[in-house]
């Protein structure tokens, strides 16, 4: 029994380490990453996993040129270590036809050496869109196979929930 109460002592101090985000609070943006994004088109498939305590999924923050067909946007990737700055992609659109791609650029340590290691993946953004949705692949230079995904319009970015 002894063992027992030791265990829930130390699972109870360790929980108090752990920081609790709920779903619905500011998971660290900055007011530089919100107000980029806030007169951008957002598409989204991020979820909160309440028990895992993290945010998965993928946002896409759009802005269309004023003139003729380019376009430039944040790929934020919520899988893994979420990449807070989000991914810079350009492109074009063509009718409701997307395409963009960019670089990932992603600053790592190197264990045991704790050398810092930059790496770089070449990201694709192919799909269609509308005013309420995005269907399309997104494209890892490393992965085989596309990620298919099927995101919605909504108003901010995750992390600029309030």
């Amino acid at each position: 029994m002894r063992f027992w109460n030791t265990v829930f002592v130390m699972v109870g101090l360790l929980m108090g380490l752990v920081p609790v985000v709920s779903p619905g609070e500011n998971l660290n943006a900055s007011e530089d990453v919100c107000a980029r994004t806030s007169h951008s088109q957002i598409y989204s498939n991020a979820v909160f996993i309440e028990e895992a305590g993290d945010v998965v999924g993928f946002e896409l923050a759009l802005q269309r040129s004023h003139h003729g067909s380019s376009v430039t946007a944040l790929l934020y990737d919520y899988e893994g270590v979420p990449n807070e700055d989000g991914i810079s992609l350009s492109g074009q659109i063509l009718g409701r036809k997307l395409t963009m791609e960019g670089s990932w650029v992603r600053h790592l340590i190197e264990m045991p050496s704790k050398k810092e290691v930059v790496e770089t993946r070449l990201v694709k953004v192919d799909g269609t869109i509308d005013s309420t949705r995005f269907r399309g692949t997104i494209k890892f230079k490393d992965l085989d196979t596309p990620i298919r995904v099927r995101l919605k319009r909504v108003d901010h970015i995750w992390m600029c929930k309030r």
